[in-house]
């Protein structure tokens, strides 16, 4: 009897992050076996995840499963997972933006669409949140493209830029726009005091603050809030509290447990120079609209999510909101937000309307590109199995 099997998978980076890609019939049903598989196929729990193919960082440890539509206005389904490095858990709550950048072109090259040159058109039923993403995808010679001389920040070279249009993300998990049918609020957070906030769910929810009310700058380095206990541990009051306010979970001190991944948290701060730490080169006050530093998982992105992006593109076009606040008067009357982050800046194209009581999304939209890296198969020990 052979003491390891075999599961088809592939590894392909999207935007600003890296995922393993397996088809949902690779997976057995069973939800407990199937997430003790997936963590064994990531090599966690272990912070170097060394027997894995995890890259021992929340931006490449990341899963996406890829199954057969159950919706008819979709073409595929895919599940998002962020797998824990230091835990055995996997976090289906929630959507990675980047990831998703990667699903159009998985189901082209798979031939689970058919490709159209020079566009082919996905729809994605992202599972996790119920939602529908709709990735415009070049194709050359009825595969995904993969050359282009489109770029963003953190990644180096360019690629093929792939469309995705969020535009049904409003309420993602919570079901509300505005969770707490408020722009803003504001708590009492210990070690802080009384701290002004917005909750948004557009992609994924996220809880903005101004990185002036915690005692920042706003163009601090991953490395500069990551080696700081105390904020950190602030930091986490904080989207814990937010998390209990908007019934993610019961008690806020749970909240790094039962909703580690989502919300985020970020902090932002009107345009200013600073230095991407990626290349050393300044990013001029000119090229954004504002700055955000965002949290997931309780380390610093060391670029920006798509999902963030989305939201907080929204949140700018949302009056009242602290993102408004603080963004250049450009983007609140142009379609498109820049966001500067450490590695650079992230473009968005985004729109609200007001409705009556409520704020609609008319546009959430960004670019992003993707490249399969390799496929292949991922052994996985028997006796995971058979516990």
């Amino acid at each position: 009897m052979e003491e390891q099997r075999r599961i088809r998978c592939a590894i392909i980076r999207g935007g600003t992050s890296k995922g393993i890609f397996i088809m949902k019939n690779e997976l057995p049903r069973d939800p407990i076996l199937r997430d003790r598989i997936i963590l064994a196929i990531f090599g966690s729990p272990d912070v170097r995840q060394i027997d894995g193919l995890g890259g021992a960082d929340p931006l490449t440890s990341k899963l996406a499963v890829i199954g057969s539509p159950t919706r008819d206005d979709a073409d595929v389904d895919y599940i998002f997972g962020q797998v824990s490095i230091t835990t055995g858990m996997v976090d289906y709550r929630g959507n990675c933006g980047n990831i998703s950048a990667s699903v159009g072109p998985f189901a082209i090259d798979e031939g689970l669409v058919e490709a159209k040159d020079p566009i082919t058109k996905v729809c994605i039923h992202q599972v996790n949140t119920g939602r529908i993403i709709i990735a415009e995808v070049p194709v050359v010679e009825g595969k995904a493209a993969v050359e282009g001389d489109y770029k963003i920040d953190g990644v180096p070279g360019s690629g093929a830029k792939i469309m995705l249009d969020f535009a049904d993300s409003a309420g993602s998990d919570t079901g509300k726009l505005l969770p707490t049918g408020n722009v803003k609020d504001t708590i009492n957070i210990e070690g802080v005091g009384k701290l002004e906030f917005s909750i948004v769910d557009a992609a994924n929810p996220v809880v903005f603050c101004r990185a002036a009310d915690i005692g920042l700058k706003g163009t601090e380095t991953p490395r500069e809030i990551d080696s700081n206990p105390s904020l950190l541990r602030r930091i986490e009051d904080i989207r814990g509290t937010a998390a209990e306010l908007i019934g993610m979970v019961k008690d806020k001190k749970r909240a790094s447990i039962e909703s580690p991944y989502i919300p985020f948290i970020a902090f932002v701060s009107d345009p200013a120079t600073y230095t991407n730490f990626t290349t050393g080169k300044l990013v001029d006050a000119k090229e954004t609209d504002l700055l955000s530093r965002l949290l997931f998982m309780q380390v610093m992105h060391k670029a920006y999510p798509v999902t963030g992006t989305i939201c907080t593109g929204v949140a700018a076009k949302i009056p009242g909101t602290i993102v408004n606040e603080v963004a250049s008067e450009r983007a609140k009357k142009e379609t498109v937000v820049r966001i500067g982050h450490p590695a650079g800046v992230i473009e968005v194209e985004a729109g609200v309307e007001k409705r009556g009581p409520e704020f609609v999304i008319t546009r959430a939209a960004i670019g992003r590109t993707a490249r399969r890296i390799m496929d292949g198969y991922v052994y996985v020990r028997r006796s995971v199995y058979q516990r």
